[in-house]
C-alpha cells in the first residue's frame, strides 16, 4: 500500500525533529484533516516518549527536587552527553578488554592492539575534561591546565616506558609526537582547509614566535648529538659528559617555555588576544545562529574525570609498554617504529581531529595553535620534564638522540618553518607536508634498533 504524501513528509520531518522534543505543526492544505491526525498522533508518541524521563511535575528526572533522584540521573545524563561528545568514544568498549587482557596474561599482540586501541578514547575524555575544566578557570589557569593535560597521555606513556627502562621508546615517542604535529597534523589542516578555502591566513606573529622555539629545541638535540660524535676517550665518558649536558639543557628548555607562558598570557596577550578576536569575528554570523556552546561537565566533575581518566591511560600504558618487548621479536618491527609512528597515533588522536576540524571552518590560527603548539610543549615542557624525572629515577634519559634522527628533525622543523613563515596556507603546501611525513615513517620502518636497552638505558651507577 502506498504512503499518502503528507504522511511520508511528516516522517521525514519527525525523524529530524523528535530528539528536540517536539515536531513542528504542518501548514494547513486540502489534505488537512488527514495531516492533523497524523500531526496529532507523532506528537502524542513524542510526548510519551519524553514523559518516561521526566517525572510527575514534568521536569527532567535530572532537574528533580528530590536529591536521591536527581543525582543518579543527573550522573547518568552528564556521563551520557561526556560520552556522547566524540564518535571515537565508541572504542572505549576496548579499555575493559585490554585491562582483562594484560591481567590475564593474553598474547602480546593482543595486550598490545587492545590497549593501543583503548588509549585513543581514553586521549579524547582527557582533552574534554580538560577543555571542560579550563573554561571555568579563566585565562591564565586555563592556559596553564591545557599546557599541562595538553599531551598527558604521551607523558604518561613515556614515563611508564622511563621506568621499565625503555629509553629507546621514549625517546622515539618524543620525536615521533614532535613529527606527528608539525607534519602529518599542520598538513592535514593546510591541505583540508586549501580545497574548501583557495588561500587561509593566520597570525603571522604568533607563528613566528612557536616556530622560533621549536628551531631553538631543534638546537638543543643537534648539539648533544654532533658533541657526543667530536668527543673522543671511553664511551662511558662520553655517556657522562652528555648527561651533564642533557641536565644543564632541560633546565634551560623548562625555563624558556615558562617564560613563553608569561609572555602568551601576560606580558604580550595582546597578540593572543587579537588572534582570538579575529576568530570571534569570522565566526560572528555563524555564532548568531547557533546557541552558545553549554558546558557539560561542572568544574568538580571535570576534575574527577581527569583523574580517573588519567588513572585508566596509565593502567593501559602499562600493559602496552610490557608488550612491546614480545611485539619487536615476533613481528621484527624496530622499536624506533613502534615509539616514533605507532605510540604517536594514539596520544595526538583527539588533537587531529580537532586541528583538521577548525581548518576545515577556516580558523587557523587555531589550528596552527594545536599543532605547533603541542610540538611545542613536547619540546620545551615534556622531553626536558622526563630528562630530568630519569634523572631522578637514575635513568640515563638524556637528549642525545641518534644522528639520523636528529637530521630528520632538523629538516622537517626547517620545512615547517618556511611553510608557515608568510602566514599563509594552500592545499599543496599541505600536500607537502603529509608526503615529507610518509617519506620519514617509511625510513623509520626500515631504519634498524642501534641501541639495544643497555647502551643508553642501564641506570647510572
Amino acid at each position: 500500500m502506498t504512503d499518502h504524501p503528507a504522511a511520508s513528509s511528516l516522517r521525514r520531518n519527525f525523524k529530524r525533529h523528535a530528539s528536540a522534543g517536539k515536531v513542528p505543526k504542518m501548514p494547513p492544505s486540502e489534505n488537512g484533516g488527514v495531516r492533523e491526525s497524523i500531526d496529532e498522533h507523532i506528537n502524542e508518541h513524542t510526548r510519551l516518549l519524553h514523559r518516561a524521563f521526566e517525572n510527575a511535575d514534568g521536569k527532567p528526572y535530572y532537574e528533580d527536587d528530590r536529591t536521591w533522584v536527581r543525582w543518579p540521573a543527573n550522573t547518568g545524563y552528564v556521563t551520557y552527553r561526556t560520552l556522547a561528545s566524540n564518535p571515537v568514544n565508541v572504542l572505549l568498549v576496548f579499555v575493559p578488554l585490554g585491562i582483562l587482557a594484560g591481567a590475564l596474561g593474553w598474547k602480546a599482540t593482543a595486550v598490545f592492539v587492545l590497549n593501543f586501541l583503548a588509549i585513543v578514547p581514553l586521549a579524547s575524555l582527557l582533552s574534554f575534561a580538560t577543555e571542560e575544566l579550563s573554561a571555568t578557570l579563566g585565562q591564565t589557569l586555563g592556559g596553564l591546565m591545557n599546557a599541562t593535560f595538553g599531551n598527558a597521555v604521551e607523558l604518561i606513556v613515556s614515563i611508564v616506558a622511563l621506568k621499565n627502562n625503555e629509553i629507546r621508546i621514549v625517546q622515539a615517542s618524543m620525536l615521533g609526537s614532535v613529527l606527528s604535529n608539525i607534519l602529518l597534523v599542520l598538513g592535514c589542516c593546510f591541505l583540508v582547509g586549501g580545497i574548501r578555502f583557495k588561500e587561509q591566513s593566520f597570525n603571522e606573529t604568533v607563528a613566528s614566535t612557536m616556530s622560533s622555539l621549536m628551531a631553538v629545541s631543534t638546537a638543543s638535540l643537534i648539539i648533544p648529538a654532533t658533541l657526543y660524535a667530536a668527543m673522543g676517550g671511553p664511551k662511558d665518558d662520553k655517556d657522562d659528559n652528555i648527561l651533564i649536558l642533557s641536565h644543564g639543557t632541560a633546565v634551560i628548555l623548562l625555563i624558556l617555555y615558562g617564560l613563553y607562558l608569561f609572555f602568551q598570557l601576560k606580558t604580550h596577550a595582546h597578540l593572543f588576544d587579537e588572534q582570538r578576536d579575529a576568530e570571534e569575528g569570522a565566526g560572528e554570523l555563524e555564532s548568531e545562529r547557533e546557541p552558545e556552546e553549554e558546558r557539560i561537565l561542572s568544574p568538580w566533575a571535570a576534575g574527577v574525570a581527569l583523574v580517573v581518566v588519567t588513572i585508566l591511560v596509565a593502567v593501559c600504558a602499562e600493559y602496552l609498554v610490557d608488550s612491546i618487548d614480545s611485539i619487536v621479536e615476533t613481528t621484527h618491527i624496530s622499536r624506533t617504529f613502534i615509539g616514533l609512528i605507532l605510540l604517536p597515533i594514539v596520544g595526538n588522536a583527539a588533537e587531529h581531529v580537532t586541528a583538521v576540524v577548525v581548518a576545515s571552518k577556516d580558523k587557523m590560527d587555531l589550528a596552527i595553535g594545536v599543532a605547533i603548539g603541542s610540538s611545542m610543549q613536547i619540546a620545551l615542557l615534556v622531553t626536558p620534564f622526563l630528562v630530568i624525572l630519569g634523572w631522578i629515577m637514575n635513568r640515563q634519559m638524556t637528549l642525545h638522540f641518534e644522528i639520523f634522527e636528529t637530521v630528520v628533525f632538523f629538516l622537517a622543523v626547517l620545512v615547517t618553518n618556511y611553510l608557515i613563515s608568510d602566514g599563509k596556507s594552500n592545499y599543496l603546501e599541505g600536500a607537502m607536508l603529509v608526503g615529507m611525513y610518509i617519506i620519514i615513517a617509511l625510513a623509520f620502518f626500515v631504519y634498524p634498533d642501534t641501541s639495544g636497552p643497555g647502551s643508553m638505558g642501564a641506570p647510572l651507577s
